[in-house]
């Protein structure tokens, strides 16, 4: 029998899609055009937060009024739309990691987090017991057969690729979600989306992390961890005591402004130490990064992972960033990430995202959180301790 157009045997009227809906023009669309093509097609949203402010906000995602317009564009499509309420798990493993992860020093990305808990797994596992045979929805990634399994691509609009942010998805979710807007640019969804007569076809696309609607990363941790704003000394990596500051949670690695020092010169953020509350400024070059080591590293490459293996592939350090060369070397245990060409403002917390090429259509290989890293030359601060970075593992 030949593949429908997700690629599963049968006929699209015999396969079930659960669309994860969140409120979106995106996500809309999705379900609008499977609905279109003839699949039993069932909207699922997902009630994550509900922050006073952040109910009516335009441009954050999954609270008050993007389950309204979840409903209503499910009643324009003409399918059956749940609202399941996740409040309680999204805290614990999106919101609380992140004030956690703050709160240690590091920048997090809950998006990642999100995707990798509440929607990849739990959210899959209630499209399985829905009976559905896919999950789909509006990430604009690709995916598409390999061998006997899926393999994960860039975008055909790169202006929207959110590969990144999809580094932690396992072999068995990336065989059974699919992404039916990989394959488009943004301007023809919304297209769609008129022609589909949905009232979110003009809405504007969410920016903000959906439960920090203001912005204000440090307000959102001191309520989830009222004793995280801890005051201490902003230090100069030559040791000067620069000044004092309010919580190393209102600072990031690569950080120059804000810092609330003025010595005459150029200062970045180079290290946030938790123990001792310090804030460690430096000039640029002191945030060059050669080496990173990774936890929690997710393979889906084709080429199984041994210690003692080195792999030549492209590396991620920040979503708004290309694809670098780089090598990722497994040794006792650990993964790390050697980059061919230094990089600034690499930071504990974000992600670094495995890709086979540099180009347009470059597929995913997996990723890793970064853990540590290691600097240049004299400015190997991360492993104060260590001749290497196999030694400070």
């Amino acid at each position: 029998m030949m593949p429908n157009s997700l690629d599963l045997p049968g006929r699209p009227e015999d396969t079930r899609v659960v669309v994860a809906m969140s409120g979106g023009v995106d996500s809309s669309v999705v379900a609008a055009l499977m609905k279109a093509e003839g699949y039993d097609v069932i909207g699922v949203t997902l009630q994550l937060y509900d922050h006073g402010v952040a109910v009516a906000k335009a441009k954050s995602c999954c609270a008050g009024v993007d389950i309204h317009d979840a409903r209503r564009a499910a009643e324009k499509i003409g399918i059956p739309h749940y609202v399941l309420d996740y409040e309680s798990k999204f805290k614990e493993q999106v919101m609380d990691r992140f004030a956690d992860s703050y709160i240690a020093g590091e920048t997090p990305i809950p998006c990642v987090s999100c995707n990798q808990t509440v929607k990849f797994t739990d959210l899959l596992k209630t499209a399985r017991d829905l009976g559905a045979d896919a999950l789909a929805t509006g990430h604009y990634v690709r995916s598409a057969v390999s061998g006997n399994k899926r393999a994960l691509y860039r975008p055909t609009d790169l202006d929207r690729d959110q590969s990144y942010f999809l580094f932690a998805t396992t072999q068995e979710q990336l065989d059974f979600v699919r992404f039916p807007l990989g394959g488009m640019p943004k301007s023809r969804v919304r297209e769609l989306a008129a022609e589909f007569g949905l009232s979110v076809a003009n809405k504007p696309d969410s920016q903000d992390i959906c439960f920090v609607p203001n912005g204000d990363y440090a307000e959102v941790i001191r309520k989830l961890r009222p004793n995280a704003a801890e005051p201490g000394d902003i230090v100069h990596m030559d040791g000067r005591v620069l000044g004092k500051h309010d919580g190393i949670i209102h600072f990031t690695i690569g950080q120059r402004r804000g810092i609330g020092v003025a010595t005459g010169e150029p200062l970045y953020v180079v290290r946030l130490d938790p123990e001792t509350r310090r804030v460690v400024v430096g000039p640029r070059e002191a945030l060059a990064t050669r080496t990173i080591l990774l936890r929690e590293m997710n393979w889906i490459g084709d080429q199984p992972l041994d210690e003692g293996d080195e792999i030549e592939l492209f590396a991620k350090v920040r979503s708004t960033r290309p694809p670098a060369p780089a090598s990722l070397r497994m040794l006792n245990g650990k993964a790390f990430v050697d980059l061919a060409n230094a990089e600034t403002g690499v930071a504990p917390g974000q992600a670094c995202v495995f890709f086979d090429s540099d180009d347009e259509t470059a597929r995913v290989l997996g990723g890793g959180w970064i853990h540590k890293t290691e600097r240049t030359g004299t400015w190997a601060i991360d492993f104060p301790q260590a001749t290497s970075p196999i030694s400070a593992a």
